[in-house]
């Protein structure tokens, strides 16, 4: 009886050579009735499947290009700030900090806040829906991740260029004064 590798479960994501590979170990190493079959230990055998598997799920993973972008636009400022001993959540920055169409990246937070317009002040999460990056600069009106390109608008967060799949979630924070809090 001969197994295909596509009835294998999870084959289609190995992929073709993936799974005859993955075939080829388990039915080589592990059939001791086989003429042919090599003689290993068992803590070997799994040693081997260990590292096969790894190397396959490395072969799944991001290429890591920068295929997004080569300009030379200025990385935002960031910072990372303590908890606040008032009600109102934890103080990020002032409004004095957040530039009118731009936006400053707080990465401790995982949070970016914008000013679209003169006195309105928006929070996202600094996390790209594409593949998890942090976003790296806030410019031309748009929040930009470095890993794919991906250009979020900074009124309401909403993917401005692909391959972002969805908007940054919004974040609730509170305006006091001069005092930008994350609720």
């Amino acid at each position: 009886m001969r197994i295909q590798p596509s009835s294998l479960p999870g084959s289609f994501f190995l992929g073709a050579f993936g799974a005859k590979m993955l075939l080829f170990l388990v039915l080589t190493v592990s059939d001791p009735f086989r003429s042919d079959a090599m003689t290993i230990s068992p803590k070997r055998r799994t040693i081997l499947l260990a590292t096969g598997a790894a190397a396959l799920v490395a072969g799944c993973g991001d290429s890591g290009d920068d295929s997004g972008s080569d300009s030379t636009e200025q990385t935002a400022e960031t910072t990372e700030s303590p908890e606040s001993p008032e009600a109102g959540g934890q103080e990020l920055t002032t409004t004095d900090e957040i530039p009118v169409g731009g936006g400053k990246i707080f990465k401790g937070e995982e949070v970016v806040v914008t000013q679209p317009e003169d006195g309105e002040f928006k929070a996202f999460s600094a996390i790209c829906t594409h593949q998890q990056c942090t976003v790296s600069t806030v410019s031309d009106g748009t929040i930009n991740c470095p890993c794919h390109g991906s250009k979020y608008s900074i009124t309401d967060g909403a993917v401005v260029s692909p391959p972002a799949p969805r908007p940054l979630p919004e974040k609730k924070i509170t305006v006091d004064g001069n005092s930008i809090r994350l609720v």
